[in-house]
């Protein structure tokens, strides 16, 4: 089965069912509002958003995640993105943003940017900063039938480096990854957004909308 060139297995990811976050997004963006996905992965998030009435573009590098979305598609680096349209949501999933090199987070974050309307809403899902605090081996716990483990946690300064375990079906995958700390305030500012609260009650999902150039 393929694996994507962050070493994601398409396999696993398949076997993944949501937790919640498409009620989290739905919740905080109007009914049928028209959503940019970045990082879709095979459509875990996407179809639920489809069935909840809105209507989603998913955009992965990853040809073979797409071709499991029932949805349009654009296969394309987020960085590298420009429809030349824009959106009422764009939603950045799976602690994305949290990427090691401060450079990749701002081209990120521009992109949404771009494809955002001026009255649109920018939806995200992050490792806070009390995160990196806590985060030890052996956590985890089951993702509908796929068991996940944290593993082999190491910090450096703002840094934190571990693989996640996943077993299903007989099957183990491992999934190395390294993420960073980042002051949120900065970042968003640094792409012309504007923090717009929190969404859940464990600060993991923000939202932001455009700073004044929008």
């Amino acid at each position: 089965m393929d694996v994507t060139a962050d070493g994601c297995s398409v396999e696993v990811y398949l076997l993944l069912s949501p937790r919640g976050e498409p009620e989290i997004v739905h919740a905080a963006i109007r009914p049928s509002a028209s959503i940019l996905e970045l990082g879709s992965g095979p459509g875990r998030v996407t179809h639920p958003l489809l069935e909840l009435g809105h209507e989603v573009v998913a955009v992965d590098d990853s040809p073979a995640m797409l071709e499991h979305v029932r949805a349009e598609t654009v296969c394309s680096r987020i960085a590298d993105l420009d429809l030349g349209r824009t959106f009422d949501a764009v939603l950045l999933a799976s602690h994305l943003i949290n990427t090691a090199r401060d450079q990749d987070r701002q081209a990120m974050l521009l992109a949404a940017r771009r494809h955002l309307a001026p009255d649109g809403r920018l939806i995200v899902e992050w490792h806070p900063p009390e995160w990196f605090d806590t985060a030890a081996s052996g956590q985890g716990g089951p993702i509908g039938e796929v068991a996940v483990e944290l593993a082999d946690v190491v910090r450096d300064g703002d840094l934190l480096s571990a693989t996640v375990r996943y077993s299903a079906r007989g099957r183990r995958w491992r999934q190395e990854f390294t993420c960073r700390r980042f002051a949120l305030e900065e970042a968003l500012t640094s792409a012309d957004l504007i923090f717009d609260g929190w969404l859940t009650a464990d600060r993991t999902w923000f939202a932001a909308r455009p700073g004044r150039e929008g």
